[in-house]
């Protein structure tokens, strides 16, 4: 009886970080890429696998595009790794199709993304059969979640549509079938239930991660997107594993194939940064120039202005997110302003650098303003007010709905420009109370302009009433660059 074997490595949401820094500091940590990827032993019986959203998230790849404008750094990086093979995240349409297109060309690994077409309708990354050298035939499929169309800006798209993941990975399985002895996609997405009672935790399609495995006979599914560790478990005949975001970890798995019948066993393995010596010493000098650039001075605040607990801020207000608003109100002009904070935050120290900068906005957020009616705002902010439950000893949490399957803080928004207060003991829907605006109670047929970031806009988060909200402008220059601006034009800033 034939056996063969086959290893798989894979990583997802690595986000740019290569390097053991998160950059909000100089402390080196247990992440990234080359921490993981120093454990990788290949030989002609292993693939090398990635599930996406590689060229955006971190100062590093802050740096490659908008100061180097050099996603092949990125590109090399993933080659000297050894990768085969590689889908794409939602994040990786973030710099435009350009960009993107410049790292696939240098990327000596192959894309598979069935569910890109062109304007015609062809499949651009269709699925491969890779056959190993012990003669096993493995057929591999990428697919990547359509809330790209949502979330995405529309030039960041143009020739190019996002169809139904669920459905292109159906048909690619169907003509892989009959070619292979093994059937592997990787899909940039999860998991709509919890995979222990397959409780339903979210309505939306942004994940069909389960429907995949319960309804499609893949022999593995390779997820990401959602940022948590997913041991390696079965679910209707489909194995499946998730590795968290940043590179803190990878999935290792073995496949053992007989001619009667496969057995899969995978470990989550964590980044050590004593075995990536030998990568991160080779672009040491991107590194080198990555930390000059954020070291560099750029303004000064009175005082520093630090992240506290996220209940806490969410239900007392954050020095942090006011001193966001106040740069949305001064280049936008809107009569209000919004904002939401990533899951981790630096702040701001008195002494202000790029660093502070980028480690407390990371992501590629234009900004919008749009005309809102009074009973819109307070749908959105009972929307935010939602963030609010109970512990089992009485105290103020953050609601689960907010942290599974996915965190998701910046998902709560910080209002400026009216009054209110919020009431955690009432029932989601009526928390907003006493909302003023200069005084006056806001009336459902008041009409006011809100800055808000092109995200939020799309109606990502729940706040799906944007989308009825008609756009006044458009500025279309990242947040990062306006904060910037900002200190430019006002060097010292009292907060």
């Amino acid at each position: 009886m034939q056996q063969r074997k086959l290893k798989i490595y894979f990583t997802s949401d690595v986000h740019g970080y290569f390097y053991p820094t998160t950059y909000g500091d100089m402390t080196e940590k247990n992440v990234g890429l080359f921490g993981c990827a120093g454990d990788f032993k290949k030989d002609e019986d292993t693939l090398i696998l990635d599930g996406g959203d590689i060229l955006q998230g971190s100062a590093f790849a802050y740096y490659c595009r908008q100061v180097a404008d050099s996603p092949e750094v990125i590109a090399d990086i993933m080659n000297d790794c050894g990768y085969d093979y590689y889908t794409l995240g939602n994040h990786d349409f973030n710099y435009g199709l350009e960009y993107q297109a410049a790292y696939r060309s240098r990327n000596n690994g192959v894309c598979v993304c069935q569910n890109i077409t062109d304007e015609a309708g062809n499949t651009l990354f269709p699925w491969k059969l890779h056959t190993m050298k012990n003669g096993l035939r493995v057929g591999i499929v990428g697919i990547v979640t359509d809330y790209v169309n949502i979330w995405e800006k529309e030039e960041n798209l143009k020739g190019i549509h996002i169809t139904d993941p669920f459905e292109a990975a159906k048909n690619a399985l169907a003509q892989m079938k009959e070619q292979t002895d093994l059937t592997i996609c990787i899909y940039h997405g999860g998991f709509e239930c919890d995979l222990e009672s397959g409780e339903t935790l979210s309505q939306t399609t942004e994940n069909v991660g389960y429907r995949i495995c319960k309804e499609l006979d893949f022999d593995i599914l390779l997820t990401g997107h959602q940022h948590m560790s997913v041991t390696g478990r079965d679910i209707s005949g489909t194995y499946t594993v998730q590795p968290c975001d940043n590179a803190k970890e990878y999935q290792y798995l073995e496949v053992t194939m007989t001619d009667h019948e496969k057995s899969i066993r995978s470990e989550l393995r964590q980044s050590d940064a004593a075995k990536g010596t030998v990568l991160a010493d080779k672009y040491r000098s991107t590194e080198n120039a990555v930390q000059a650039w954020l070291n560099q001075p750029i303004g000064h605040l009175s005082r520093a202005i630090l992240p506290e607990e996220k209940v806490k801020m969410a239900l007392y207000g954050s020095p942090i997110a006011d001193f966001l608003n106040r740069i949305q109100l001064h280049f936008s002009g809107a009569m209000l302003s919004s904002v939401g904070l990533a899951n981790e935050i630096a702040g701001f120290r008195s002494e202000v650098s790029t660093r502070d900068i980028i480690a407390t906005y990371p992501y590629p957020n234009t900004l919008v303003v749009c005309e809102i009616t009074g009973k819109q705002l307070k749908t959105v902010m009972e929307r935010s007010a939602e963030y609010f439950a109970y512990d089992k000893d009485g105290n103020v949490c953050v609601s689960n709905s907010f942290l599974i399957p996915k965190v998701e803080h910046y998902n709560y928004d910080y209002y400026m420009g009216v009054d209110f207060k919020i009431n955690p003991e009432n029932p989601i829907g009526s928390r907003i109370e006493g909302l003023s605006k200069d005084g006056k109670p806001v009336l459902d047929d008041d009409k006011f302009t809100i800055c808000l970031n092109n995200y939020r806009y799309s109606g990502a988060g729940g706040y799906d009433v944007y989308t009825e909200c008609p756009l006044v402008k458009e500025i279309n220059v990242e947040m990062v660059e306006l904060i910037m601006d900002y200190f430019h034009e006002y060097p010292y800033i009292e907060v």
